[in-house]
């Protein structure tokens, strides 16, 4: 990606009016663009864990295509943001190296749902997430990062097909330093499962 990024927020109060708060959680692959997503669309100054790699990750974490990459996350970044009045999400990112998998089943207690960011450079990174999200029952959407410095623009059908994603798992496309772009994707989230809720209601 180039060095384009969207304006950190300032600090924004809680409305009083808000009343439904819904934990989402952002997961991926190392350096797939989890803790960008965060900041670019929290309402509040983003809490984050990143540290600065050093050499002790050499030999554990992959940085295999990330050469501008030079911190990572090593507990979990948190974010929020007002879908209207009433409605509020709370946003977890998870770590993406395999050493701190062991923290995301308890990140995905008490979720609603899930996005999974997906680099298509690094594509079998996303297939550990998606297969701990299918085995907690947990929805998800699954949102492609367009990274300017990736060569194969996979096309929609094609990442979908690799991933081997059903048909009723909403597969978007995303720019994670856009706020606008993130927003999108976390609104993808919430018709799903407003979906998801209608069509249960209606099944007799």
């Amino acid at each position: 990606m180039d060095s384009a990024t969207s304006e950190l927020p300032g600090r924004t109060p809680l409305v009083d009016s808000a009343e439904t708060g819904l934990k989402i959680v952002i997961v991926g692959g190392f350096g797939v663009g989890k803790t960008t997503l965060v900041k670019s669309v929290s309402e509040i100054r983003p809490l984050n864990t990143e540290e600065v790699m050093t050499q002790a990750g050499v030999g554990v974490d992959d940085p295999a295509g990330l050469t501008t990459k030079t911190t990572t996350t090593v507990a979990f970044d948190f974010g929020r943001i007002s879908l209207n009045d009433r409605m509020v999400l709370y946003l977890f990112g998870a770590p993406g190296q395999e050493r701190f998998w062991f923290l995301w089943d308890r990140l995905f207690a008490g979720t609603l749902g899930a996005v999974v960011l997906v680099d298509t450079r690094r594509m079998s990174d996303s297939w550990y997430a998606i297969d701990r999200l299918e085995h907690h029952n947990t929805p998800f959407v699954v949102a492609v990062n367009r990274f300017d410095s990736d060569p194969a623009s996979f096309s929609l059908d094609e990442i979908r097909q690799a991933l081997s994603l059903p048909a009723h798992v909403p597969l978007v496309e995303c720019d994670a330093r856009v706020r606008s772009s993130g927003k999108h994707v976390l609104i993808s989230l919430v018709n799903h499962l407003h979906e998801l809720a209608m069509g249960r209601e209606m099944t007799p």
